[in-house]
């Protein structure tokens, strides 16, 4: 869109109240379904979530200072939410590499690696190298005998 003509429709739009802005806005998406040349961008979850409770509002003949207000309130909530979880991801970003480095710190495989190659090379397991059976799932292992 050229920038001019989006500053001119701004400083327009700013002289006029917020029922007349309604006028407006339908007559945009009229113009749109009608003339549009490409699509619009697709909104995130949150915000057709607002602007679908802004629309039946408007068709239940909701005054207009109202839907404003409740959109307001829904815009706050809706940047609180946008915070939320932009700090969960912060923090799963952040969990994922304490764990990578903790793995390499303990010199673990990483999660995809092949078994080592001295025991798939000469098919042996680690009991058949130490001569011991694994314990089974829940059963600490014998301490080592004293005899060895």
């Amino acid at each position: 869109m050229n920038p001019y003509v989006r500053d001119r429709i701004t400083r327009k739009l700013d002289t006029l109240s917020d029922e007349r802005l309604y006028q407006v806005l339908d007559y945009i998406e009229f113009l749109e379904s009608k003339y549009a040349e490409k699509s619009a961008p697709v909104a995130n979850l949150f915000t057709r979530f607002a602007e679908g409770v802004e629309d039946k509002l408007r068709a239940g003949g909701v005054a207009v200072s109202t839907v404003s207000e409740t959109m307001g309130f829904l815009n706050k909530a809706m940047g609180v939410l946008n915070g939320v979880a932009q700090t969960t991801m912060t923090v799963a970003g952040d969990v994922v590499n304490a764990a990578k480095t903790a793995a390499d710190q303990v010199g673990a495989p990483p999660p995809a690696a092949a078994p080592s190659s001295t025991a798939s090379s000469t098919g042996t397991t680690p009991s058949a190298i130490t001569g011991t059976q694994p314990a089974p799932l829940g059963v600490p292992p014998a301490p080592p005998s004293a005899a060895a």
